[in-house]
């Protein structure tokens, strides 16, 4: 092991975050929650049922090069 990586009972804060630490992880959690819910939403906004092409024909061959 090296020398200069952290070890569990050299970081401070190992137990509970504090500080800006915490804020910047809730701020990825909330960040992260935001943008799952815009993609939810923007696909369920867009997205229907109707706008698929039904294809009746049955696939042959495909030739491999």
């Amino acid at each position: 092991m090296k020398d200069n990586e952290p070890t569990l009972e050299s970081i401070e804060d190992y137990d509970t975050l504090k500080g800006s630490k915490k804020r910047t992880v809730w701020t990825v959690i909330v960040i992260g929650l935001f943008i799952g819910i815009i993609l939810v939403a923007t696909k369920s906004y867009y997205s229907s049922d109707n706008d698929s092409i039904p294809v009746e024909d049955a696939i042959g061959k495909v030739p491999v090069k």
